[in-house]
């Protein structure tokens, strides 16, 4: 009984640190989403960045409050805190290899080879048209790279450290807070422990994110390829068949070879005798 109390104890404190963190949570994943091509950014400052590494971070503690099961590594907030760590002491290189890992992901050729197989051999338009759309999005994931990696380069390296050690002050990771938001994420709090009220909480809240998220025009149903087309009204019950000829069998007089009577009520004969 006392390890049952002391489960649902933390499932309450899981709940309540993450109502502390909704709010910023919702900027910081829409912040990634566009940083991942749903917006190109004319610039990408030094403290971008810096919010970029932030905004992995929280995405990272949401997955951890409510116990989001992970079978890959997506958000590594962890690693997040310990670049922002060491770029305050000048370590630089090792931001931009993380950079160029999380948004270097660039098959524009390939998107435009399946392009020109959609719409001159296959006279699919819908497909073309979203194959456009994920190139668009590469292209902008690509250029907010470019950019990001032009506002590290263009600064002196102590000027640069003083840009980053500046934005992380506003974003609360001087290198004593980042100490303790590390020892932080290895304590029960931000432990696995799947549970059905929290599993309630991030379905509810991605539910409205991912509306707001796919409300672009090109991302609407109808201007998707087939396979997500708008479902046709009434729908048709689940793997139904009708089969031609099929007659209900709702008298002995039918497919009652041995003449087995199994109904229950009276029958009435072609002269109206029972």
């Amino acid at each position: 009984m006392k390890e049952t109390m002391t489960a649902e104890g933390l499932i309450k404190q899981k709940l309540a640190a993450f109502q502390q963190l909704q709010a910023e949570f919702e900027e910081c994943f829409h912040f990634v989403q566009d940083v991942h091509g749903q917006q190109r950014f004319p610039t990408f400052s030094v403290a971008d960045s810096v919010h970029y590494l932030h905004a992995l971070w929280v995405c990272e503690c949401k997955d951890r409050l409510l116990s989001i099961y992970k079978n890959i590594s997506r958000y590594e907030g962890r690693r997040c805190l310990e670049l922002l760590l060491s770029w305050q002491d000048g370590d630089t290189a090792t931001v931009v290899d993380f950079l160029y890992r999380k948004l270097d992901m660039l098959p524009v050729a390939d998107i435009t080879r399946l392009l020109h197989q959609a719409l001159y051999h296959d006279n699919d338009k819908n497909l073309a048209r979203r194959l456009r759309h994920g190139r668009l999005v590469m292209l902008n994931r690509g250029t907010n790279l470019m950019h990001a990696l032009d506002a590290i380069f263009a600064v002196e390296e102590d000027l640069l450290v003083k840009e980053v050690q500046i934005a992380c002050v506003q974003y609360r990771h001087n290198p004593s807070q980042i100490e303790e938001q590390i020892a932080e994420m290895d304590t029960p709090l931000y432990s696995y422990v799947p549970h059905p009220s929290l599993a309630q909480r991030n379905m509810v809240l991605m539910n409205k994110l991912g509306v707001d998220v796919l409300s672009r025009p090109t991302d609407l149903p109808g201007q998707r390829s087939w396979r997500v087309l708008e479902p046709a009204e009434p729908l048709s019950p689940f793997a139904e068949q009708v089969i031609e000829g099929y007659q209900e069998m709702t008298s002995p007089q039918f497919n009652n070879l041995k003449g087995h009577r199994f109904v229950d009520r009276h029958e009435r004969s072609n002269d109206l005798q029972v």
